[in-house]
């Protein structure tokens, strides 16, 4: 991919993905420390903390300064961290490390695609949001059924769309990149946190249908 924002892009999401899997690690080694970010109320906190950043990052890329993008971009993957601090505790460590292997590479064969297709994906993406917003809607219908095999399926569906996502998002940023709308420094932090999306939701739902827990 001879595309120096796309380089830059893919470079800011590793870094970002960095900053929450170290700092998910780091606290959950800190009992104290996991206590709090896993009550209710650190809970709250942390998923209007998440809401804020994407809703900000989004809304003001084209007028912030490189460096509030950048810092916002490093503060949300953070503040993910703390949330990701339940996997570590929660599943073995070497059935997290398989996962992101099998997330990384699939993930990578996806982008390549993206970024290769003479196929316009722009309808595949319309029908994948669509498709993510209803398998959403019956994840919260799911909180009171409280059905494991339609949690089962609703997983294996999530990891669908978001594979095709991230070939459509790669597409999407590749042609924006080619517009020069965004300044550059910019662009590369809204697209690294597009993709990290991707990356996350993706590595999440195949975790819960191929990782090992603690238990067994």
């Amino acid at each position: 991919m001879n595309n120096p924002t796309m380089s830059k892009i893919f470079g800011w999401m590793f870094i970002g993905l960095l900053v929450t899997f170290l700092t998910g690690y780091g606290i959950s080694l800190n009992p104290n420390m996991l206590l709090n970010v896993m009550s209710t109320t650190g809970l709250v906190l942390i998923v209007i903390a998440e809401f804020a950043l994407v809703i900000f990052l989004s809304a003001r890329i084209t007028k912030m300064k490189p460096i509030t993008a950048k810092i916002s971009f490093l503060l949300y993957s953070f503040v993910s961290g703390l949330t990701f601090s339940s996997i570590f505790v929660v599943y073995n460590m070497s059935s997290i490390m398989i996962v992101f292997l099998i997330t990384a590479v699939i993930f990578a064969l996806f982008a390549i695609l993206g970024a290769t297709t003479k196929i316009d994906l722009t309808k595949v993406g319309t029908y994948l949001f669509m498709g993510l917003i209803a398998s959403i809607l019956v994840s919260i219908v799911n909180i009171f059924l409280n059905s494991s095999s339609l949690d089962f399926m609703l997983s294996i569906i999530f990891v669908l769309i978001f594979i095709g996502l991230t070939a459509y998002d790669v597409q999407r940023l590749g042609r924006i990149s080619q517009l020069s709308l965004i300044d550059e420094d910019n662009l590369a932090i809204y697209g690294a946190l597009e993709l990290y999306l991707d990356y996350v939701n993706l590595f999440l739902h195949l975790l819960s249908i191929l990782g090992s827990s603690r238990d067994n």
